[in-house]
């Protein structure tokens, strides 16, 4: 199955480096007129489910990544219940804050952004956490709104987009929420015509449908139910989506890297392997229809999920299906990149302003 996949234009060694260029979502200058930055700049992306963050050195219009730190700490877990961060998962997400508070330390990090995303947007209690990570840590997150966090995610992976003139859509499968954003144009002049966040990702529609019964039953009509809260919230987007010609589709989240995994047989997650892979549309939706009949422990036992994804890949898996159905291409780009790239392509963009001012 693996050689029906191939690769996106890509760096070779995304791990070690990357682009920063932008397009039409984010601009671009060549490397010749961008000033030197000294020193190193750092991305964090804190959401419902992943605290990442990425430190980079710029090396004219690439990124050489000197550090990087992922930790899943579910900070959304029991919101969408009691509308609260609750003290467990704080406690959970200030610990990794706290390895990535001593790392931009160490780095001697001079220019640097930090987000939060849906959870703390829902979160009655959100602006009370943020003050604490910044008491606690010295990390001053900004809770970005989600037509910011759908540009910096297309901004950090459009360059793994397939070439073409067609519609384009890149969707980000957040703990959260989804943000779905359809562009036109080629891959170095895209331009955003409409996009859609939903409130609803692997964490909040896996807590939504959550059941004890791990029947074979049971584990096929909370799959149904998930399709079917997927389907109602991109119906009016998928509404307004053109009906016709070609169609290009990218995807960044853990859902499509696991699934990519899956696909490729890996025994353990390998970033250079699936980052750029082109996949069969067909192939992710009969691994996302034989995952969601597992049991839960039939899915801990696969390698690339294992005990940390077991419980909300199913979720993400009704997720890229609802997407597939409304965007039926017949290939997915898979994009290990997003937010904290398009994070780092802003920032480098922005240094480089201030100084050419």
């Amino acid at each position: 199955m693996a050689d029906e996949a191939t690769s996106a234009s890509r760096p070779e060694h995304w791990s070690e480096e990357s682009e920063a260029r932008g397009g039409g979502a984010g601009g671009d200058e060549p490397a010749a007129r961008r000033p030197a930055i000294r020193g190193n700049l750092a991305a964090l992306d804190l959401g419902t489910n992943n605290c990442r963050l990425l430190i980079a050195r710029p090396d004219g219009n690439r990124f050489v990544i000197v550090d990087a730190f992922s930790r899943i700490v579910r900070l959304g877990e029991g919101l969408s219940a009691t509308g609260r961060l609750s003290n467990a998962a704080i406690e959970r997400t200030i610990s990794a804050l706290m390895v990535c508070a001593e790392k931009l330390r160490r780095r001697r990090v001079v220019l640097s952004r930090s987000v939060a995303t849906e959870a703390c947007r829902q979160a009655v209690n959100g602006e009370e956490f943020v003050a604490r990570v910044a008491a606690e840590t010295g990390i001053m997150l900004d809770i970005i709104s989600a037509r910011e966090e759908a540009r910096l995610a297309v901004l950090g992976c459009q360059t793994l987009l397939e070439e073409g003139e067609g519609p384009a859509m890149i969707f980000d499968i957040g703990g959260g929420s989804t943000e779905l954003v359809l562009l036109e144009g080629r891959r170095d002049k895209l331009r955003i015509v409409d996009w859609l966040s939903a409130p609803l990702g692997v964490v909040s529609l896996a807590e939504a449908v959550a059941g004890h019964d791990d029947s074979p039953t049971a584990r096929l009509a909370a799959y149904g139910e998930m399709l079917r809260r997927m389907r109602e919230a991109f119906a009016g987007f998928a509404a307004r989506l053109p009906v016709s010609g070609p169609v290009r589709l990218l995807g960044t989240s853990g859902t499509v890297t696991t699934l990519a995994s899956v696909y490729l047989g890996l025994p353990r997650y390998d970033r250079q392997a699936v980052d750029g892979l082109v996949v069969p549309a067909q192939s992710m939706r009969d691994i996302a229809a034989r995952l969601s009949a597992m049991s839960l422990d039939e899915r801990t036992g696969l390698p690339c999920i294992g005990d940390e994804r077991a419980d909300l890949v199913v979720a993400g898996c009704a997720i890229l299906e609802s997407i597939l159905d409304i965007w039926p291409a017949d290939r997915l780009g898979v994009a290990d990149r997003g937010i904290r790239e398009g994070i780092l392509r802003a920032l480098l963009d922005s240094a480089s302003s201030r100084q050419l001012g």
